[in-house]
């Protein structure tokens, strides 16, 4: 009721009800990325009160990163069969209850099932997913701006909370600081529970930029089966684009969330600098993020996918080889967040277009699910991995040079993507 009466009155006045959709979505990837990016601050102070290692905590956040990316597949089936609303709420319920609960944990085990699995199966419930899904629904045009600022507001939650958390941590302590993270997916909750639709009909609209002199056939009912995922990644395996996107967007969440995002303050800490500055360059990054994302999203709409690709890889692996080189002072550190927070998560638009293109519509947000999972899976194992590196020789540097390789060969392996594989290819529904 509340959705159909702000969708007239905004209509009368020329503005379009996909973008409180956006609104929506952007402040969902905001804050339930934000519980992502927290531990990144609390990394040092968990170790010193509870006598964890760094490999141990990163293990927990391991798990955190595998479940966020492996339960997107499935996310798309259950937004189908039980409403972006519903989904929606239910995901920022679960994170909201984990950060309250890890206020009270005591053991180990606790950070796993709280940290690692309640948070991660929370935010794996939205995910890109969410965006994918909502620019191919909403939008018939302007899809890849739309992808780049909510893809934006992804990676910007996970870096923007930290400075106010290690501030927090600092002075008041690490309980505290969870607990305006808390609040702002309480607040989000709400307001998607009210004014959070499932498609443009639902509120007497077409979507935005379609040509309202065609007739737009009414969508039919998807059959709700758990087995749909995996029928889809069978269909989609088998066409090589997919398994370069898988792996390059696997070496694109080594690189950023698995890393950067999760040892970025300890790895400045070995450096002597403090927590609450080397947070705030993490903030620095979120606001170039924005910029970059967004960006790229303009530029997906207008140029080769495979070429931005190509370039942000590239020019992401050469700032991470340089990074052990910047001395970590301010001017350093700032060239580099800078550099970098333009790339942080700029290939996800010219993503989620070649699997648009290859895919179809119709299934580009599962497809992209299982693409997502390389992504997190990614970060999983750069997560455990630069924390085990960094027990073992007490430095991150070989998991930086590591990390930029790769992505220089990630740079290589999408220009592997001729034009013919985006062709759409049309899968069979399960």
């Amino acid at each position: 009721m509340f959705s159909q009466a702000l969708s007239k009155w905004l209509d009368k006045r020329g503005f379009h009800y996909a973008w409180i959709i956006v609104i929506i979505t952007f402040m969902t990837a905001l804050s339930s990325s934000a519980a992502l990016g927290l531990p990144g601050a609390l990394m040092q102070p968990l170790s010193k009160e509870f006598g964890w290692s760094v490999d141990q905590i990163s293990s927990a956040l391991a798990v955190r990163f595998a479940l966020f990316g492996l339960i997107g597949p499935f996310a798309a089936i259950l937004m189908e069969r039980f409403g972006l609303r519903n989904i929606v709420v239910t995901a920022l319920s679960l994170i909201a209850t984990g950060l309250i609960l890890s206020t009270r944990m005591t053991a180990f085990w606790h950070l796993v099932a709280l940290w690692g699995i309640t948070i991660g199966m929370g935010s794996g419930l939205t995910a890109l997913v969410l965006s994918a899904i909502v620019s191919n629904r909403w939008f018939e045009t302007h899809r890849g701006l739309v992808i780049g600022l909510l893809t934006a507001s992804s990676a910007t939650g996970q870096l923007v909370f930290l400075p106010a958390a290690a501030w927090l941590t600092e002075h008041l302590g690490w309980r505290i600081a969870v607990l305006p993270v808390s609040f702002s997916c309480a607040v989000v909750a709400i307001a998607a529970f009210f004014f959070m639709r499932n498609r443009p009909s639902e509120v007497g609209l077409i979507p935005y930029g379609a040509d309202s002199t065609i007739a737009i056939p009414p969508v039919a009912p998807v059959k709700f089966s758990f087995s749909m995922p995996f029928t889809i990644l069978r269909e989609a395996a088998s066409q090589r684009v997919f398994w370069i996107l898988f792996g390059t967007f696997f070496i694109c969440g080594l690189s950023t969330n698995g890393l950067i995002q999760t040892h970025f303050i300890s790895l400045c800490g070995d450096s002597g600098l403090a927590a609450v500055p080397a947070a705030s360059v993490l903030a620095m990054m979120g606001a170039f993020d924005l910029v970059g994302t967004i960006l790229s999203g303009w530029l997906s709409d207008r140029y080769d996918n495979r070429k931005l690709l190509f370039w942000y890889y590239g020019l992401r692996g050469l700032s991470l080889f340089w990074l052990p080189y910047s001395e970590f002072t301010l001017y350093g550190l700032s060239l580099f967040a800078m550099f970098y927070g333009m790339d942080w998560i700029a290939t996800v638009p010219p993503t989620v277009r070649l699997t648009t293109a290859t895919f179809g519509k119709e299934r580009a947000g599962m497809v992209f699910g299982w693409i997502f999972a390389g992504h997190q899976l990614g970060a999983a194992v750069a997560a455990y991995g630069a924390g085990r590196v960094r027990t073992l020789m007490l430095t991150y540097n070989p998991a930086l040079y590591t990390a930029g390789a790769a992505c220089l060969l990630a740079a290589l392996l999408v220009m592997m993507i001729k034009r013919r594989d985006s062709k759409v290819t049309k899968l069979k529904a399960a």
